[in-house]
């Protein structure tokens, strides 16, 4: 059994519909009242959810995107790569990892309905962050990438979106 494999079961973690695995581990009690959010969320929210995320080396996490800010928090492996396209159309890259001295951060939070991918660093490795998402996350709030349409959404983009998506 590998590492990554080990930390699975360990954690119970299940696949995710982007790739990797996780595992929710916290969902607030108090739940936000739908007037309170914004436009794109329909029905009550708790007010924040987290979940432990793990990604090997031979996947990637595809492009998505969600109605909420999302707080990615390092914890354990290879850095990961994470790739955002802004609703603007803008493309930045960070690196979410604990070596500091080359400018990686240990926690970093992607905006609200930003395109988001993340792939792992260093190839045979894996990495095991946790991702906070308030007001908390629900599937309704998820929508993965088509590559065609993201594409033409954003073509001076699509090296990265071909690589990161799956459909």
């Amino acid at each position: 059994m590998t590492k990554f494999e080990e930390i699975v079961n360990i954690l119970d973690m299940q696949p995710h519909p982007e790739g990797g695995f996780f595992k929710e581990t916290y969902r607030s009690k108090g739940l936000i009242r739908e007037k309170d959010l914004n436009d794109y969320i329909n029905g009550k929210r708790n007010y924040c959810t987290g979940i432990y995320f793990l990604l090997t080396s031979d996947s990637f996490s595809a492009f998505h995107r969600i109605n909420q800010d999302e707080m990615w928090h390092f914890y354990k492996g290879t850095p990961l790569k994470l790739h955002i396209i802004s609703e603007k159309g803008n493309y930045s890259n960070v690196i979410v990892g604990n070596n500091l001295e080359k400018g990686e951060v240990p926690q970093f939070t992607v905006n609200a309905r930003d395109w988001f991918a993340s792939e792992v660093v260093d190839n045979g490795d894996y990495a095991l962050v946790g991702c906070t998402v308030s007001p908390g996350f629900d599937f309704r709030d998820f929508e993965l990438a088509n590559r065609e349409t993201l594409i033409s959404k954003f073509p001076q983009h699509s090296e990265i979106i071909t690589k990161l998506t799956r459909v």
